[in-house]
């Protein structure tokens, strides 16, 4: 029984399919899963920028990288079902709000319907056990109420990202009832679970209309940074708090216990939820120099003012809680990129911060 191997040793020669390997999130869990001793295999597009995590911390030297659209049935379900994987995490998605204004149908189709590719190719491999498809604190219908919001709460989405998302949660709940229902879990042994975390920073994030590859841009060039809405509220969270939490979940539905095959949240300590003020004076703090941001005449398209998650359920069903107050997570992203600036190995850096994390 999986729940009688030691974590220390549950991932070793475990086979895992992750998608979105390329990506921020996907690349970190990738060096995390790989340096556990798991077996694995990314599949996802090219990195959506120049410089990226993928590339800088030579991700490809210990997965297996292959190259592929979400969307395309013919060729993700042989790379999934020839793997046979035991362990699936989907990340694959187009992660931007702003730019899901610009490519609303882009955005529906990789975070909707390629969410239902990958679901519907796992219900061909028998091999799964355990599946995480991550979405968003934004899946939510947001009232910006001032409590945190629990995975009862409805879903919904004002922009098209948001909405994809919610869309997103109801494929895979839909998914989860019509082939893998949790009175047949034994029979048919693959559960599945979604994850909600909020807004993740760390070192190696690249994207396009995102607050700290905007000031890390703009702090290199010397030049101020344009800051749109200084007055929203985040649950911000260093990228490796989610990722443990996504960890602990596939442990445990790797233990076919049905009470783990639902959504969970994973949000940062109550005091972590800040506006996006407190986190650009705070960087401009820890990068020193003429580091420097001003606010922008012209913040554009709607965005959320206040999100709070509450990941109760997580605490509870899963031991999981934050470890790095935002203080600490602002600290260790400025040593990751300062690190870079220099020239270092920063596959070994990934991997120093990892286990300092693992440490706590």
């Amino acid at each position: 029984m999986e729940d009688l191997v030691k974590p220390s040793e549950l991932w070793r020669g475990k086979r895992v399919f992750l998608t979105g390997h390329t990506g921020f999130k996907g690349g970190w869990l990738a060096l995390w899963l790989a340096s556990k001793g798991a077996i694995v295999r990314g599949y996802a597009l090219d990195p959506a920028t120049e410089t990226n995590l993928f590339d800088i911390a030579n991700v490809g030297s210990v997965i297996e990288d292959i190259r592929g659209d979400i969307r395309n049935q013919a060729t993700l379900e042989p790379a999934l079902r020839d793997f046979a994987p035991e362990v699936v995490f989907h990340m694959a998605a187009q992660p931007l709000v702003r730019y899901s204004y610009e490519d609303p149908i882009g955005t529906y189709e990789t975070n909707v319907i390629g969410t239902a590719r990958v679901l519907d190719a796992i219900r061909r491999t028998p091999s799964v056990r355990a599946v995480v498809s991550v979405t968003t604190d934004k899946c939510y219908e947001n009232k910006e109420w001032l409590w945190g919001y629990r995975e009862s709460d409805p879903l919904g989405g004002y922009d098209p990202y948001s909405s994809s998302k919610a869309c997103a949660e109801i494929v895979s709940a839909a998914y989860r009832q019509s082939y893998f229902p949790i009175s047949r879990l034994s029979e048919h042994r693959c559960a599945i679970a979604t994850a909600r975390a909020g807004n993740v920073i760390g070192g190696g994030d690249w994207s396009t209309d995102r607050l700290i590859p905007d000031l890390i841009r703009g702090f290199l060039a010397g030049d101020p940074v344009l800051i749109r809405n200084p007055h929203a509220i985040r649950p911000w969270q260093h990228v490796l708090e989610p990722l443990h939490g996504y960890i602990l979940l596939a442990e445990r539905l790797l233990t076919l216990d049905p009470r783990y095959a639902t959504s969970f949240n994973f949000g940062p300590f109550d005091d972590d939820v800040q506006p996006v003020s407190w986190i650009v004076d705070r960087m401009t703090h820890y990068w020193g120099g003429t580091a420097s941001w001003k606010l922008d005449a012209n913040p554009g398209v709607h965005e959320a003012g206040y999100l709070k998650l509450d990941a109760s359920r997580a605490r509870a069903e899963l031991g999981w809680q934050p470890h790095l107050h935002l203080d600490t997570a602002l600290e260790w992203l400025v040593s990751w990129y300062k690190a870079w600036q220099s020239g270092a190995d920063m596959h070994a850096v990934c991997l120093e911060q990892i286990a300092a994390y693992e440490k706590r």
